[in-house]
C-alpha cells in the first residue's frame, strides 16, 4: 500500500482517522499504520477503498497516477500507469519531439505504428 496516497485520498474525503476506521470497521491504529506502511490492510478493506475512493487497488498500491485534464469544456481525471507518467516525463525533455508529435497524436502514432509495427 502506498501510505502517502492512503492518506492524501482520506483527507480528500475530510475524513479523520478515526472516522475512516469506523466506515470500514477497523481501529484508528490501523489506518495510522496502513498510512505509515507497517500494516497491510486485508483485502476485504482493501476493496472497501476501492469502493469509498472509487479508485483501483493499482491506484492504492501506488502503481498508477491520477491525472487531471483540464480544458475550456470540462475538467476530467485519468488513471496512468507510472510508466506511461515516465514515457511523458521523458517526452517533455525533447521540445522538439514533443512539438511534432503533440501537433497530430492521431497521425504521430499511426506513422510510429507503421514504422515500428
Amino acid at each position: 500500500m502506498n501510505g502517502n496516497r492512503l492518506r492524501e485520498l482520506r483527507q480528500s474525503k475530510g475524513l479523520t482517522q478515526s472516522e475512516l476506521g469506523k466506515i470500514l470497521g477497523v481501529t484508528k491504529a490501523s489506518i495510522c499504520c496502513y498510512e505509515k506502511e507497517t500494516r497491510t490492510p486485508p483485502i476485504e478493506t482493501i476493496i472497501d477503498m476501492m469502493a469509498l475512493y472509487n479508485v483501483t487497488s493499482d491506484f492504492l498500491i501506488g502503481s498508477d497516477n491520477i491525472v487531471t485534464i483540464e480544458n475550456k469544456d470540462n475538467i476530467r481525471n485519468e488513471i496512468i500507469s507510472n510508466e506511461e507518467f515516465e514515457f511523458i516525463k521523458e517526452l517533455r525533455k525533447n521540445k522538439y519531439l514533443a512539438e511534432i508529435l503533440l501537433e497530430d497524436p492521431k497521425r504521430s502514432i499511426e506513422l510510429i505504428d507503421k514504422k515500428i509495427g
